[in-house]
């Protein structure tokens, strides 16, 4: 009898916190950011390296011509941590029959473009790009630069705060600017409709294209492809790194807080703010990872990390008990944790970093991306150069 309760014990204990590890795809990447696949007549993987190159591996095999090649236009990586050069990259929906999608850069002159590119057989036509959204960034860090397509097939779009520390500008949570905002925007005509339920539709003083605002610099978003919700990872400016949420039937006009707030505390500790007028995130963690020192590779395990990087709810089916689960991560210490949200309550929390670097064979590596891929199954990138596969143990 006993046995038989220690098994089942193993099995709920399993069942609630799943163990998983990775799969090298490939490695020998440059600076890759992002990774996505569709599948056409075989899996095609899209790999985003920020220097700006598309790649893409056919039937995995990686291709020796890339996808796209704009390195001419998107502006290089200075320095490790530079947070500019081509940071976005989203699939038009019916991409199998148009052969459009989209992209997100920083280019040589400092602004970030929104753009949309046409291809034909996986190879993108360079001159057909066409400019949607051009704005100048006023610093070199806090760019956002996710973009993806939500249940509805509007483009949503993160841009950051505008960069330096703090929002000196305070444009976070100011509605007259597209920076510090996620945007929402209908892409079917040759620029952009904005939709017309959009929260600040109505109002002549507000951009129309904001969906949601009072954020620092989201990299990656997601939609749970099941429901809807929507999941943000907030990098933090001092202490605490933050995942906001949003569910699927809310209209938008959400203001998570920045620069009055910092996770769920006021920005200055010694000052006092009016917490309700603010969506607080589903989840915080500390900011503690000193941030030089992960530029110059110096371990730090026993730290949460210092830059979020927001994941995935899986809805794939190769791992049954990771099922419905978000999971995400921080860049500076490569730690990977998941949960469960019951409407705002975080449950079966737990911290995958010990069985990813063993899969790994690692004792550290720089978590530039999650991916989701075709079939809900998860990407994970690696800046210093891989790509990888969420696996279960048992594959």
């Amino acid at each position: 009898m006993q046995f038989f309760y220690i098994v089942f014990l193993l099995i709920l204990y399993n069942s609630l916190f799943p163990q998983i590890m990775v799969q090298k795809i490939i490695d020998g990447l440059d600076k890759p950011v992002y990774a996505t696949s569709i599948m056409l007549e075989t899996e095609i993987i899209f790999i985003v390296e920020q220097d700006g190159v598309i790649k893409i591996i056919n039937n995995g095999i990686l291709a020796e011509n890339p996808f796209l090649d704009i390195q001419d236009r998107v502006l290089s990586p200075f320095y490790p941590g530079d947070e500019r050069g081509l940071l976005g990259f989203a699939l038009d929906p019916n991409f199998h029959k148009n052969g459009y999608f989209y992209v997100n850069y920083v280019n040589k002159n400092n602004f970030s473009i929104i753009s949309r590119f046409s291809s034909i057989r996986l190879i993108a036509d360079r001159e057909s790009e066409n400019n949607i959204i051009k704005i100048e960034q006023p610093y070199s860090n806090h760019n956002g630069g996710h973009i993806s397509f939500g249940p509805d097939n509007y483009l949503y779009i993160s841009f950051g705060d505008g960069g330096s520390a703090n929002d000196p500008e305070k444009r976070a949570q100011n509605l007259n600017t597209i920076l510090g905002k996620i945007l929402r925007i209908d892409v079917k005509n040759k620029l952009y409709d904005i939709p017309k339920n959009n929260p600040f539709y109505s109002n002549r003083e507000c951009q129309k294209e904001i969906w949601n605002y009072g954020l620092r610099n989201v990299w990656r978003f997601s939609f749970d492809r099941e429901n809807g919700d929507l999941y943000m990872g907030d990098v933090g400016q001092n202490n605490w790194e933050e995942i906001d949420y949003q569910a699927y039937n809310s209209m938008g006009g959400i203001n998570y807080g920045w620069d009055i707030m910092e996770g769920k505390h006021c920005l200055e500790e010694e000052d006092l703010c009016d917490k309700s007028l603010y969506e607080s995130p589903i989840y915080e963690y500390p900011n503690n990872a000193n941030y030089m020192k992960t530029l110059i590779g110096v371990k730090q395990s026993n730290k949460d990390g210092c830059s979020v990087t927001g994941g995935y709810v899986y809805r794939g089916k190769n791992i049954p008990e990771l099922y419905g689960k978000y999971i995400f991560g921080d860049y500076c210490t490569g730690k990977v944790w998941s949960f469960k949200n019951n409407n705002g309550n975080i449950q079966e929390f737990y911290n995958h970093s010990l069985e990813i670097l063993d899969s790994m064979n690692k004792k550290s590596f720089y978590l530039s991306s999650f991916g989701e891929k075709y079939n809900g199954e998860l990407f994970l990138v690696d800046y210093s150069g891989g790509l990888y596969q969420i696996i279960g143990l048992e594959e």
